[in-house]
């Protein structure tokens, strides 16, 4: 198909491939900004939960020591009791904090459609080959007398 076919000129055809490879390129970083935006976000959650299972874990020690002391000295019910309640109470919370983050940690993973679509389109990019351009004051290869034409000029016409 040539230029004259559509009427755009090859200048409008290089613009016109130009912006919308500008374009793909900002929608392939839209798309992946996206993807890890849900990501983190679930991260956030899951550590948070983390952190908090720790903390009431932290928080199970002291309550545990003092219900074991209180258990030795008294031997029988009594006070001791209520401080192991509470401590068990304390890991329980601590050990639903951490499953949740667990559960939620599990969920993150990497932004597999940002990267196919990376992958597709680097290898529709990798067949396009460039345009070859005549450089000011580089060497021209030398024109047969008979045709006028250069050697590769010659090799291009005769392969298409």
């Amino acid at each position: 198909m040539s230029p004259a076919d559509d009427g755009r000129s090859i200048g409008q055809l290089v613009a016109s491939a130009t912006t919308e490879l500008s374009a793909l390129v900002h929608e392939e970083i839209a798309l992946a900004k996206a993807e890890l935006r849900q990501d983190v976000k679930r991260g956030a959650i899951g550590s948070g939960a983390a952190v908090a299972a720790g903390v009431l874990a932290l928080f199970s020690l002291p309550v545990f020591s003092f219900a074991a002391a209180y258990g030795i000295h008294n031997l029988g019910i009594g006070l001791a009791w209520s401080f192991t309640i509470v401590g068990g109470v304390y890991l329980l919370v601590a050990l639903m904090l951490l499953l949740l983050a667990k559960a939620k940690l599990s969920k993150v993973k990497p932004p597999e459609r940002s990267i196919a679509s990376a992958k597709q389109s680097a290898a529709v990019l990798s067949g396009v080959k460039p345009h070859p351009r005549a450089v000011p004051g580089a060497r021209t290869e030398p024109r047969s007398a008979e045709t006028g034409t250069t050697a590769v000029e010659h090799m291009t016409r005769s392969s298409a």
